[in-house]
């Protein structure tokens, strides 16, 4: 009967211990699931970081080996250049139709009177109120033009288009033959003299 009972005690004792042990190795499985999981995930991001790298030195190879060709830092490729061209071209259009609406402006202040084309009509120098009979310059009679200054005018506007009716003159030259005269505040109304060439 003690053998009948010392069996007892051991089936009771494994009956005990089984569900315990069962317990543990559960437990135990879960955590080396979840660390495989983890080791896993580290791989993963370790194969991803790999072709970064192996791109990236891919693309750096490629940036040497164009540096290293001759004129490598002058390289444009042939889309850039048409690019280029078709800016260039577009430019070149703003430029022609600003260039129209310049000329456009200027004729419509040659008709409202802002500017007007000079006249060309041969005139007598002016004369020297100390000694009348005479001209204002030492040299002589002097042959040239009267123009009446209109709003907007300047001396080098002025001088430009009696240089484009084909009268050689400068800015200074009017300012020799208009003694006094202030290039910085023309009046609207006043006579000036402009000089032909000698």
């Amino acid at each position: 009967m003690r053998t009948i009972s010392v069996w007892l005690c051991i089936l009771t004792l494994a009956a005990t211990a089984a569900p315990r042990a069962h317990a543990q190795d559960a437990a135990t499985q879960a955590q080396l699931d979840k660390i495989s999981g983890e080791i896993q995930d580290v791989q993963d991001a370790l194969a991803q970081q790999d072709k970064r790298i192996t791109t990236l030195e891919q693309k750096i190879n490629d940036l040497q080996d164009k540096l290293n060709q001759p004129g490598g830092n002058d390289y444009a490729s042939a889309e850039d250049l048409k690019n280029l061209a078709q800016q260039v071209q577009e430019i070149d259009k703003k430029r022609q139709e600003d260039n129209e609406k310049i000329l456009t402006a200027l004729e419509k202040l040659g008709g409202s009177g802002k500017f007007r084309k000079p006249d060309l009509t041969p005139s007598p120098a002016p004369m020297d109120n100390n000694n009348p009979g005479t001209t204002s310059t030492a040299t002589g009679p002097q042959q040239g033009y009267y123009y009446t200054i209109a709003p907007g005018n300047t001396l080098s506007a002025i001088a430009k288009a009696y240089r484009a009716q084909g009268v050689k003159v400068t800015v200074d030259d009017i300012l020799k033959a208009n003694p006094g005269l202030n290039p910085n505040e023309l009046s609207v109304g006043k006579k000036i003299f402009i000089p032909a060439p000698q």
